[in-house]
């Protein structure tokens, strides 16, 4: 009996143990956008206990940090682990236009808002424009 080697599905086997154990902060994909006055974060983090979540500035750099906890079930055989757990950590730096006191955040299924006010410094701003004066107390221009 001839037993057949399918190499894709060994490279899956040892692809999916390497990223299912590596060491180190698990990955945490996020989106950016400016929307008006402020930069909007959404980092996804499906299943964190929102207490571990811990968002902070220190100068220029934004942390978020947060911790999923391996399940735990007494006597159960793994047919499949896939759901990484350990920390997750995804740092950012912030540019001089951001106004980093009034930083705000919220989680929501899943989902983690980081809320980033632009400075009023970095607002464009309208500069008015004003015509010269033309007097006519100083005669008038002829052609």
């Amino acid at each position: 009996m001839a037993m057949s080697f399918d190499p894709f599905s060994e490279l899956d086997r040892l692809t999916g143990s390497l990223l299912q154990f590596r060491p180190g902060p698990r990955f945490m994909p996020v989106d950016l956008y400016r929307d008006g006055d402020r930069y909007v974060l959404n980092a996804d983090l499906p299943g964190i206990d929102p207490g571990s979540v811990d968002v902070d500035v220190d100068g220029q750099l934004l942390t978020i940090r947060a911790q999923r906890t391996a399940a735990s079930h007494e006597n159960a055989k793994w047919l499949s682990q896939e759901r990484p757990h350990g920390t997750y950590l995804r740092q950012f730096s912030l540019g001089e236009g951001v106004n980093s006191e009034g930083i705000s955040a919220h989680y929501d299924n899943g989902v983690l808002s980081v809320i980033i006010p632009v400075s009023e410094k970095a607002k464009p701003r309208k500069i008015a424009v004003s015509a010269a004066a033309t007097s006519t107390e100083h005669g008038s221009i002829t052609a």
